[in-house]
């Protein structure tokens, strides 16, 4: 691509970072040359104009007091003479006596021009200053400015005078302004090469965040996997990089989990039209043999009433299981109170062994084990889980313990029993909703699964924490660990 097409393609894109970094460092720079120019300038000026001066100062004092004496009275008897050989032409010259008189020596022999009379205070201050460099730029208005210098002249310690040489200024701007145009040219050939030279460095210092933009366009909701490199070189880029790796891996997660969240929805909304639907076909069934005629015959009017009323009352439960859950998710109303959990499983043993039947029911307290709990949702807990003991366990030869001890900060409830025990490969779904370890198994007894998850969504709102430890054929133990403070 030639220089041309290069600056034309660079100023179509005028909203680019690109152009702004370059625009903005040519106009910083621009500025910069600009006040080194008015700052060169002055300072040159101001040299320039002084040594002038001295030189000019040098001049007079090459002339002998008796040589200028001799100058002012050829003066005085004939009128202004020329110019003493050692001064340029274009120096005028005037005497100022010590009563303060003013006298023109000579007038420019360039321009015809007579030396300008300063204020009495400035050849009063030249007096003071004797021998130092006294000078000024006098203008007289009309664009006609003149270097002034002055300097007294002594006879044997004895002041005579002050001698005023003054010269016009415009060689000396002229000299000015060529140093500035071509300081000027220098600064526009500097910006040209700069501008050449930055362009190239621009585009590679750009190239990381180039390659931002083209990572981010391949990424889409379905490719959260692409990452931006952490290392480009580039302390900004990579901070970027790394907020922008960060900002996907939330996203990540959070596409995972609505994934998650919608793909248990499907299997929750499946697994829950699938167990009503069994108890609704089951009652229509008996239906259909009623209206058929077995209402007329009391043996099977009554078979039909029973399992319609059991099916109607597993469907009764399993409505009021998903209520719950669904009420546990949305808005629990908890109510913590302080209390002894000991307490609470030794009133519910009555209630505990009913429905253990024949099997050996075992209860270790550790007495004053004092925790934060709803009295009520406990007790669900505690139901849930020793309904699942007394379902798993041997009618005759089950054996069901429940133990409470103090752990960390806190109490554990535990429920072991002597079961069939759970596959490993079960145990990390275990409290996931409608799941099952044996379909037919829980049929037999009438779950729908929901029990466990039930009693981790009451044991999450109290801070604690549920766990299981079993073994094919060893039996299950399930803890449940709440802490003695109140954390919600």
């Amino acid at each position: 691509m030639s220089i041309r097409s290069r600056f034309q393609h660079l100023f179509r894109q005028k909203n680019s970072l690109r152009f702004q970094l370059l625009s903005r460092s040519l106009l910083v720079m621009a500025g910069l040359m600009l006040i080194v120019g008015l700052f060169q300038y002055a300072v040159m000026r101001e040299f320039i104009y002084q040594n002038k001066a001295s030189s000019m100062q040098t001049q007079i004092l090459s002339l002998s007091p008796d040589a200028w004496e001799q100058v002012v009275i050829n003066s005085f008897v004939n009128g202004p003479n020329r110019v003493p050989f050692v001064f340029l032409p274009d120096a005028a010259i005037a005497f100022i006596d010590r009563g303060g008189n003013f006298s023109v020596l000579s007038n420019s022999r360039l321009d015809g021009g007579a030396p300008p009379k300063l204020a009495v205070e400035d050849y009063q201050a030249t007096v003071q200053a004797k021998r130092k460099l006294t000078y000024q730029v006098f203008d007289n208005g009309s664009g006609n400015e003149q270097l002034v210098v002055l300097q007294t002249i002594e006879d044997r310690g004895l002041l005579l005078g002050v001698i005023q040489v003054s010269v016009g200024t415009k060689p000396l701007q002229d000299i000015l302004l060529q140093q500035l145009f071509t300081f000027l040219a220098l600064a526009l050939l500097a910006l040209i090469g700069g501008l050449l030279a930055f362009i190239p460095v621009l585009r590679k210092t750009l190239v990381p965040l180039s390659n931002m933009v083209g990572k981010v366009e391949q990424i889409d909701a379905g490719n959260l996997t692409e990452r931006f490199p952490a290392e480009q070189g580039q302390m900004e880029i990579d901070r970027l990089a790394t907020s922008f790796n960060g900002m996907l891996e939330r996203l990540e997660s959070s596409f995972a989990a609505e994934k998650e969240a919608k793909e248990q929805m499907r299997r929750f909304v499946a697994d829950a039209s699938h167990e009503l639907r069994t108890p609704l076909t089951s009652i229509h069934g008996f239906l259909e043999v009623l209206l058929r005629g077995a209402v007329n015959q009391p043996d099977k009017l009554h078979k039909s009433l029973t399992s319609m009323y059991a099916e109607s009352e597993r469907m009764k439960k399993l409505v009021q299981d998903l209520l719950l859950l669904a009420k546990l998710d949305r808005s629990p109303n908890i109510e913590f109170n302080e209390g002894d959990l000991d307490d609470l499983i030794r009133e519910m043993e009555p209630q505990l062994r009913l429905p253990a039947g024949n099997r050996c029911v075992d209860l270790r307290l550790a007495p004053h084990s004092r925790c934060w709990f709803d009295e009520d949702k406990m007790k669900q807990v505690l139901l849930n889980l020793f309904h699942n003991a007394v379902e798993h366990t041997d009618p005759e030869k089950g054996v069901i313990e429940i133990s409470l001890d103090a752990a960390g900060a806190g109490v554990e409830l535990a429920v072991r029993d002597n079961g069939s025990g759970i596959p490993e490969e079960h145990l990390p779904h275990l409290f996931e909703r409608f799941y099952r370890i044996d379909s037919s198994r829980t049929r037999k007894y009438g779950g729908a699964g929901l029990g466990l998850a039930i009693s981790k969504s009451i044991v999450d709102l109290h801070g604690g924490t549920i766990r299981v430890k079993s073994a094919a054929g060893a039996g299950s133990v399930f803890y449940v660990w709440l802490p003695a403070t109140k954390t919600i």
